[in-house]
């Protein structure tokens, strides 16, 4: 698959060093990418992407020389390690060691043929129509993403490793006395298609037909500043937007983040622990090692209201004296790496659900988002409830939707003042977007009770 040998890929880590550096590392892809959609009872979209290359980085402190090439023969690579290297200084070349032979850690996942994922959406397509005579619309899409990698470094290590992730997202449109609604969900996991059982099908339509009906009963009212609780599982979001990429270490490297300077210190209460995750099997997130060759682990951000650690690549951990935290991760060997989440959630608590709402004379109950909008460096966001409740005298009552609800992140972390015991990962189709590049992430919460968050 990669054409090089082991003394080849030193020499060319030797030829990137050459000009000085601290370290060097190289990147080889070889992606297939397919999907398939249903739209309107037919099966009519199909797409079919390869990828096939390799990334030659070369860093001085926090300056990167980057180059890639798709042609992988030792002439191609040495050019390109060349290049990358000359943002350096002249100075005295970098010893490489001896390469180790780098482990496989899994083998290939075969993809789904076209017949069979053709199978799978018709007869989503079917049952959709079965379980609603409301439904005017199916569209269903099963993407796939088979990625094998090896990577290499200055250090004399390095690993091998076949990534596969697969999709199926699913969207209905219901007509009911001359309104339209729209129900949506999906799931992605690193594994084949083998997930794509019956029943998560029915699991899924089901969740998405749902959704739909109560939107057509769903109203909106006047807002204002109220306590917001947080459903259990895609309320996450509030994990990763708004909080979560401040912990990035390359913002706080640069000061950027609200979060500068505050390690070590209490930053909410002590009820609350939040974590970044890299080893939770076939999780979106999941990576036994990271694209920088870091093995994937399991990262404390917030010990009990303590912020105990950033979220760091090889280049932050360098620049702040600690040890990667493996979030250091690239969209593909056209990219390099940076620090990134991989599954980012805060851990369950005590108070059952039932509590939290009954502690709420009035507010909100956010069960689903769609999109938002965040300032990173300051926290400060907004996102779109899709669907909700308000809340009186302790009780679900009048069923919402479309709804904004602004905030600061740190500013609401801190008003966290009750915490669930049912944390819930949200395995749906979540991309994090960043620098250009876009990774699979998941989140999680248990239910939490914000005092005070602006709903309009």
């Amino acid at each position: 698959m990669f054409p090089l040998s082991e003394e080849q890929l030193h020499k060319i880590l030797s030829i990137a060093l050459s000009r000085g550096g601290e370290y060097a590392d190289i990147f080889l892809e070889d992606t297939r990418m397919s999907s398939l959609e249903l739209q309107d009872n037919t099966v009519s979209q199909a797409q079919q992407v390869m990828l096939y290359g390799a990334g030659i980085r070369v860093v001085q402190g926090t300056e990167t020389g980057y180059a890639y090439t798709m042609d992988m023969s030792p002439e191609s690579m040495q050019q390109a390690a060349r290049f990358a290297g000359s943002i350096q200084r002249a100075g005295s070349m970098c010893h490489v060691p001896m390469l180790k032979p780098a482990p496989i850690l899994t083998p290939d996942t075969p993809m789904l043929d076209p017949e069979a994922s053709e199978e799978i959406l018709l007869s989503i397509n079917r049952r959709a129509h079965e379980i609603s005579p409301l439904i005017v619309r199916v569209k269903a899409t099963i993407a796939q993403r088979m990625q094998t990698i090896k990577f290499v470094c200055s250090e004399g290590t390095g690993f091998s490793d076949h990534r596969p992730r697969t999709t199926l997202f699913i969207s209905v449109v219901l007509q009911k006395d001359n309104q339209t609604q729209m129900g949506f969900g999906s799931r992605m996991y690193q594994r084949g298609a083998e997930f794509i059982t019956p029943e998560l099908i029915e699991e899924l339509l089901q969740e998405t037909v749902q959704q739909a009906l109560f939107l057509f009963d769903a109203k909106q009212i006047e807002g204002g500043e109220m306590p917001v609780v947080m459903a259990a599982g895609s309320s996450g979001i509030l994990m990763h937007e708004a909080i979560g990429h401040a912990f990035e270490a390359d913002f706080i490297r640069t000061g950027e983040s609200i979060f500068t300077g505050k390690l070590g210190q209490r930053i909410c209460d002590n009820h609350i622990t939040i974590v970044d995750d890299g080893t939770q099997p076939h999780d979106a997130g999941m990576l036994r090692y990271d694209d920088e060759g870091i093995r994937g682990q399991r990262t404390t951000l917030v010990d009990k209201g303590i912020l105990t650690s950033y979220l760091h690549d090889r280049i932050s951990a360098r620049h702040f004296g600690v040890q990667s935290t493996g979030n250091g991760r690239r969209e593909s060997f056209r990219h390099i790496p940076l620090p990134r989440m991989r599954s980012t959630y805060m851990c369950a608590g005590e108070a059952s659900e039932e509590d939290i709402i009954r502690n709420v004379k009035r507010g909100i109950y956010a069960q689903t988002f769609t999109n938002g909008q965040v300032q990173i460096g300051a926290g400060d966001f907004t996102f779109f409830m899709k669907k909700g409740y308000l809340i009186e005298n302790g009780h679900l009552t009048t069923p919402l939707r479309d709804m904004n609800i602004i905030g600061n992140g740190p500013q609401a972390l801190q008003h966290i003042s009750m915490v669930g015991n049912n944390l819930k990962i949200d395995h749906s189709a979540g991309m994090c977007g960043k620098g250009g590049q876009r990774v699979g992430v998941s989140q999680g919460l248990p239910t939490i009770l914000v005092d005070k968050l602006v709903v309009g």
